[in-house]
């Protein structure tokens, strides 16, 4: 049975990009525009993987990154951010929040699916 992902990203261009990839690789994409959306679509889904981005309206990945943390059944699922801050103290953020990792945009689709099959074999 293929894993399950969701991208959140309010670019639905970027959403695209990911989609693409992971889905050229076997995966079942979910996608969602910020983090409340993604909240909603967690209430009814299981997934293997998300992957956010940071800067968005409504709700930051970071903020999103905590609340799931908060939530029993996604303690331990693999969180990716995907965005263009590389700063050191925006990863320090996301690591306290609880993110798994941390991808740079814009991304090679190699990298994102090495990261991918690394924190969700």
């Amino acid at each position: 049975m293929a894993k399950r992902v969701l991208t959140v990203d309010d670019s639905k261009t970027m959403r695209d990009m990911v989609s693409f990839t992971l889905k050229g690789a076997g995966f079942e994409v979910l996608e969602a525009e910020d983090g409340v959306r993604a909240l909603s679509v967690l209430n009814g889904a299981s997934v293997d993987l998300i992957i956010t981005d940071v800067n968005m309206p409504n709700m930051d990945g970071v903020t999103l990154v905590k609340q799931l943390r908060a939530k029993p059944n996604f303690k331990s699922t693999p969180i990716l951010i995907l965005t263009t801050e590389g700063g050191e103290d925006k990863k320090a953020e996301g690591r306290a929040a609880g993110a798994t990792g941390w991808i740079v945009k814009p991304f090679a689709p190699e990298k994102l699916l090495q990261v991918v099959n690394k924190v969700c074999p």
